[in-house]
């Protein structure tokens, strides 16, 4: 125990020295060539997705071309074009999935473990979190290691930076409860630090240097993160197996959401998310993706390789990485290290934002980390896939204003054209000529999106419908099938929503705004009318604008679901925290199997964290009637 943290094991140093994007250091080389045939899978990534983008765009292009090509119109086709790499991209990656689904999948692990115990480290960052919410599935995951098989040795570390002063005290008792009712054989530990310097990754970067060397692994989770034991095991058998493996990443699944719009995000990650997932591992391969929780790493070749520099801003300022873990698998694969995806690994689980104003605020944040990753796409020594993640994190926000864009222009600007089409050449008066016209083109362009939308959704569920043990879950395909209707109808009709506060997230990350950084909300309460309106105010002054344009101007009516949408802001939001998990009609429930059969560990973890909440619910009754 150290006299500035006692609920700490005595130090063991790890040195971490600083990085910079300028210069490469020295580099490993790695033993295993990789899965057989990742050229190939690269090639069936991406060759359709540029054919598929120039054949597109060909088309606009001839067509606009007809009547010159003005300013709008060049703006509208790179519009165009940055949208549909996107959309055509997530649809490829959908096909691989089920190509990769149909040839057995990513294999657990690749060679054999040497039997030796390994020591590994189960690190949870906090701050000013739920404590019987964190301690809670701390226990769970620390009881089912405890009873499970296996020689590795499990070390739990609750790494808090907790501002409220009231909530650390309940952190102290949490953790005295803890440690005292611990199964013999595991070993927990708690340290607040005094200043959070850089955020998360600055909590992580001082347990290293100072406790790092004495774990050969970490396992990373998140405050509402939760693991099984066997899930733990099966990442640190395939991390003991590989010894090229530097980070392993396993697929956590959504659980815990009643509210309307939780439900949505947990129905479609269980049902269409695998299929990503899969392609996603086909086509990284040791060039995989890192998403900041529920993964194990090599504690020395994180702390060689990935202390992450700040960026500098105007006038030599200093800025923190917010989106750290994608730039820092980049850092792992720049050093030699693989970055895998093992999207089969069962028993990963976190949760969602129950509401769309959580869901929103927590996007701000992400989407400022994701516009810095455009200013690394440049850094030395990064894997070309590396920086194709860190183009996707951007575009994965940069889409929203292309698209916003695109409705914009088609809406206001050239939509109609007063002038009669002219249907007969003079050089052949008898045959008509059928002209193409803009609202053949918009309609074309909505089927395409809508299209390249549905179609991983539609891929997902229907593999996913044709296994027994689907069908026994949801009891009935009829069941299943509504489920997935109204999945699809709430997608459609919260994504003109989004669409606009990606847009303003995106706009306020490149002219450099800062987001503050709170904890996620997970009760799922919901705002006030008035509160709600504030928030949704934007979208609801655009949307009625559409509206009153198709009534009074020339506005198509291609876009009025976008403008319904988008009028109707703010009661969709409030729908949003509308509890269904115990609606009377299953098909409005949108159960998955995680809620219709709970696994073990969340209803272990649940158990868990009612205790933990007695306990400092009594302890801090005496305090509270002593103090008045």
């Amino acid at each position: 125990m150290t006299p500035e943290h006692p609920h700490m094991p005595p130090r063991a140093p790890l040195a971490m020295p600083a990085q910079t994007f300028s210069e490469v250091g020295s580099r490993r080389s790695m033993e295993h060539a990789g899965r057989p045939g990742r050229h190939l899978w690269r090639l069936a990534a991406f060759v359709p997705t540029i054919t598929l983008t120039t054949l597109i765009c060909t088309s606009f292009s001839t067509y606009l071309s007809r009547g010159g090509v003005s300013t709008i119109d060049a703006i509208v086709l790179a519009l165009i074009a940055l949208s549909t790499v996107w959309l055509a991209f997530s649809a490829t990656n959908a096909c691989l999935g089920l190509v990769s689904t149909a040839l057995g999948g990513m294999r657990m692990t690749r060679g054999s473990v040497n039997g030796q115990s390994a020591q590994i480290a189960l690190l949870m960052p906090v701050y000013n979190e739920t404590p019987w919410d964190v301690f809670g599935n701390a226990s769970a995951m620390m009881r089912e290691l405890a009873d499970g098989p296996g020689e590795d040795c499990y070390t739990l570390f609750i790494l808090s930076d907790t501002r409220d002063p009231q909530v650390a005290a309940m952190e102290e008792r949490a953790y005295q409860a803890l440690s005292s009712s611990a199964h013999p054989d595991t070993k927990v530990f708690y340290r607040r630090r005094e200043e959070n310097t850089d955020k998360k990754v600055g909590n992580l970067t001082e347990w290293i240097e100072n406790w790092g060397a004495a774990y050969d692994s970490m396992v990373i989770l998140d405050a509402d993160s939760l693991m099984s034991g066997k899930a733990i095991r099966q990442l640190a058998r395939a991390m003991a197996a590989d010894p090229d493996a530097g980070l392993i990443q396993s697929r956590p699944m959504l659980i815990g959401a009643q509210t309307l719009f939780g439900r949505v995000q947990q129905f479609s990650n269980s049902v269409y998310g695998w299929l990503i997932a899969e392609g996603l591992a086909c086509w990284s391969q040791h060039e995989g993706n890192y998403w900041g929780h529920n993964a194990i790493i090599r504690t020395r070749a994180f702390a060689e390789s990935a202390r992450l520099p700040h960026l500098k801003g105007w006038r030599g300022a200093k800025h923190l990485l917010l989106s750290h873990d994608f730039v820092e698998a980049g850092m792992l694969r720049r050093a030699g290290w693989a970055v895998r995806l093992l999207p089969r690994v069962t028993g990963s689980y976190e949760e969602t934002p129950q509401t769309l104003i959580d869901y929103v605020v927590r996007d701000r944040r992400w989407c400022h980390g994701n516009m810095q990753h455009l200013r690394i796409l440049t850094a030395r020594g990064f894997h070309v896939i590396s920086r194709f993640h860190l183009l996707l994190g951007a575009l994965a926000f940069l889409m929203s204003p292309a698209w916003l864009a695109v409705i914009t222009l088609w809406a206001f600007v050239g939509v109609s054209d007063d002038t009669p089409p002219s249907y007969f050449s003079p050089a052949n008066p008898l045959m008509p000529i059928w002209q193409e016209t803009p609202t053949s083109m918009a309609w074309f362009y909505l089927a395409f999106i809508y299209g390249m939308l549905l179609f991983p959704k539609i891929a997902g569920a229907v593999i996913f419908g044709l296994q027994s043990k689907t069908r026994a879950a949801y009891g009935s395909r009829r069941v299943f099938i509504g489920s997935m209707l109204v999945e699809v109808l709430l997608s459609v009709l919260y994504a003109p929503i989004m669409m606009v506060h990606h847009t303003i997230a995106a706009t306020s990350a490149l002219l450099g705004r800062k987001n503050a950084w709170a904890p996620q909300d997970r009760s799922g309460n919901g705002y006030g009318w008035l509160a709600t309106l504030r928030f949704h105010w934007i979208e609801t002054v655009f949307g009625l604008a559409l509206i009153g344009g198709m009534i009074f101007a020339d506005i198509s009516l291609l876009i009025l679901p976008i403008a319904f949408s988008l009028a109707a802001a703010v009661p969709l939001s409030k729908l949003s925290s509308v509890p269904v998990a115990n609606a009377a009609s299953r098909v409005l429930r949108l159960d998955t199997p995680h809620t219709l059969i709970e696994p073990k560990i969340v209803s272990l973890a649940r158990n868990e964290r009612a205790w933990m909440k007695s306990v400092l619910t009594e302890t801090a009754a005496p305090q509270s009637i002593a103090a008045e």
